[in-house]
Order: structure tokens, then C-alpha cells, then sequence
């Protein structure tokens, strides 16, 4: 909880003294925030934690003696605090930054120049923004607490990445195709994979996935999508074919489109500017596939800010079903929130219930 006198209290936890200072000069250069103890290792941080009763927490994801993730853990199970998480931009970090959303971390910061990274001033105001949102975010909606289900999550065939005879004839072209358009951000790395663990095969359904996220992190984010869904899920490549159950996650710094050609429909990246200041963006792709004849439904999930509530706009005015998470499970009630103002969703229900209401939509 915030202190009386409104300051953001936060514990600095990183194991170069470099960083810990730039980061710290940065966070006390807001008057809302102070910088109560810097940490040089996991197990220091806790123990300060314990000590100075911080808001908010920035955690390196590569420490000594308790790593970050480690870390993150032992928060969680014994002293819940909001914990952004900062990464280099490694395939370690980002794989281990991904674990860390799906355990209960608000957020993280890419550092752009590596471990040490003397250029990480220039994300000052991201910095800044992402600790406040923190500060200000339910405990209980980052660990899942209000998401938990009645009902065993479905079982995963270790086989499941060999197509069956069904299957390859559900990819063959795009008869029957239906394509599901979703739009996430800040909390979405979780709430993906409630969705995507819990939608099953046999819809012949495509999912185009908007996270907003860095390059290097969107593919390792795919990867541990792939590992825990029906689906076949990859980070997209300009040009592949859109096919049924498979889902296709936009890369970082690329904004993702449909189009036909030759009587397919293949996924087009481009590095147009940023919309909402974001590339890629949920709008972005989810015009472009409202103007597709096939089927369609979208869901725009946790998030701040309002990217993707244009875009469901226009799917709702194409026909589509569309699909927002209510506030009770939002880690940031912002994108579904906007677009509830719009008056474009259909269906707003918790995060537990997105995968089963699409199946129901497809079914129908």
C-alpha cells in the first residue's frame, strides 16, 4: 500500500552497482517515488524487503546467490509484493522472463544494452510508467487468485505436435476456416495462457495474437504458448499460411496483418509506425481481419491504455462475436475498458470463462 503522504516506496534489487544507481537516480527522479534499499542478490533483496516494507519491487532476472526468478517466487509464496522484472535481451532472459509473468510478475523492462546497461536512461519514462502501474495493481488478479477454476485443466497429449489424419484435413485450405483475433498487453503473457491451455482442437480455428511486448521476448513467450496448448503455436513469419488449429503470436516491433493471396490467407508484417504507441498493435491487425469474408470472433483482454478498442469496432460492424474481460480479472482494466465504452462487446466475462465463451461462439 502506498504511504499516506502518496510516495511509491521501492526496493531496487540488481547485482551491478551501475545499475542499481541508474535506476535509482531514475526512480527518485519522480516525486512520487523514492528508491527505500537497493539490493545486490535475491537473498539481500528479501531480507530488505522484510526490512524496509517497500510498494514495489525491480527485480534483475540474472543475480548471485538467489536469482531472479528464485526471487520472485519466495516473494510471492511469502510476502506478496508488486514486482516488475528486468531483463537483458538474451534467449535465457527472455525465456526466464516469461516464466516470471506467468508466477505473478506485474511486468518487465527489456534493458537495451545488455546485463550491464549503461543505456537504460533512455527508457526513463517506461520505467516510470510501469512502476506506477504496479504500485497500483491488485496482488491478487497477477497471482490468479480470482481466476482460479472448479474444474481440472485439460489434459495434454505429449503427441499432440503430430497431426492427426483429422487435422490435416482441417489445414487443407481454408473451407470451414474461422479466425479468432485477440488483443492483450500489461498481464497478458498469463492470461494467454489460461486462454490458450484451456481452447480446444476442432474448430478449425486460426488465433492471430497481438502482445505487446519487445523484440526477443515474443518468440520465447510463443514457445511456452506451444508447450501448453492444443494449438500449434509460433511467433509469425511474414507469409505463412494462416491454418486451423494453429495460433500465430505478432512479432515484437512488427505490426501483423492479413491478407489473401491466391486464394489463401497469409499473415504480412510491416514496420509502419506505431499505433497507440505500439508496434505491433491490436487495432492493426484486427481491422485488417474484419475485412476478411471468413468467420471471425475477438477478444481484447488485460491492458492498459486503449489499443484494440478501434479494432473491435470494426469487427463488431463486420459481424463478429467479440469478447472482453470484465474488471474483476483484469490485471489492467484499460483496452477492455475502452472498448466497453465503445459499446462493441458482446460477451464481458472473467478471464477463466474467454476460452470457453469462444468455443461457445465458434460452435454456433
Amino acid at each position: 500500500m502506498i504511504t499516506s503522504h502518496g510516495i511509491i516506496k521501492v526496493l531496487v534489487a540488481d547485482d551491478s552497482a551501475l545499475m542499481r544507481k541508474i535506476l535509482s537516480d531514475i526512480i527518485n527522479s519522480d516525486e512520487t517515488m523514492e528508491v527505500v534499499a537497493t539490493a545486490r542478490n535475491g537473498q539481500d533483496a528479501y531480507e530488505k524487503i522484510l526490512k524496509y516494507s517497500p510498494d514495489v519491487v525491480t527485480l534483475d532476472v540474472e543475480m548471485p546467490v538467489m536469482d531472479g526468478l528464485a526471487t520472485l517466487e519466495k516473494i510471492m509464496k511469502e510476502h506478496p509484493l508488486p514486482v516488475v522484472m528486468l531483463s537483458a535481451l538474451t534467449q535465457n532472459g527472455a525465456s526466464a522472463t516469461i516464466k516470471a509473468l506467468e508466477k505473478g510478475a506485474v511486468d518487465f523492462i527489456s534493458k537495451p544494452g545488455g546485463s550491464i546497461s549503461v543505456d537504460i536512461g533512455q527508457l526513463k519514462p517506461e520505467i516510470i510508467n510501469k512502476i506506477k502501474c504496479a504500485a497500483g495493481i491488485s496482488l491478487n488478479k497477477c497471482m490468479g487468485r480470482s481466476t482460479l477454476r472448479t474444474v481440472p485443466k485439460p489434459r495434454i497429449c505429449e503427441e499432440r505436435k503430430q497431426p492427426t489424419e483429422e487435422k490435416v484435413i482441417l489445414n487443407r485450405g481454408d473451407k470451414g476456416l474461422k479466425l479468432v483475433a485477440i488483443g492483450t498487453s500489461t498481464g497478458g503473457p498469463k492470461a494467454l495462457h489460461e486462454v490458450m491451455s484451456h481452447f480446444k482442437t476442432g474448430f478449425n480455428a486460426a488465433v492471430l495474437i497481438v502482445q505487446h511486448m519487445p523484440p526477443g521476448f515474443t518468440k520465447s513467450l510463443a514457445q511456452r504458448l506451444d508447450s501448453i496448448s492444443e494449438y500449434s503455436v509460433k511467433e509469425a513469419e511474414d507469409g505463412d499460411e494462416i491454418k486451423g488449429e494453429a495460433a500465430y503470436l505478432a512479432p515484437g516491433s512488427s505490426h501483423m496483418e492479413v491478407v489473401e493471396q491466391r486464394g489463401k490467407y497469409v499473415i504480412k508484417l510491416n514496420q509502419n509506425p506505431p499505433v497507440n504507441g505500439h508496434r505491433p498493435a491490436a487495432d492493426v491487425m484486427m481491422e485488417k481481419v474484419a475485412k476478411i469474408p471468413l468467420p471471425k470472433i475477438g477478444v481484447i483482454m488485460t491492458g492498459m491504455g486503449s489499443d484494440g478498442a478501434k479494432g473491435m469496432k470494426s469487427l463488431k460492424e463486420a459481424g463478429a462475436v467479440t469478447i472482453g474481460e470484465s474488471a474483476e480479472t483484469c490485471v489492467v482494466y484499460g483496452m477492455p475498458k475502452s472498448a466497453y465504452k465503445l459499446g462493441v462487446i458482446d460477451h464481458e466475462v472473467p478471464l477463466y470463462k474467454i476460452a470457453d465463451t469462444i468455443m461457445q461462439a465458434l460452435n454456433r
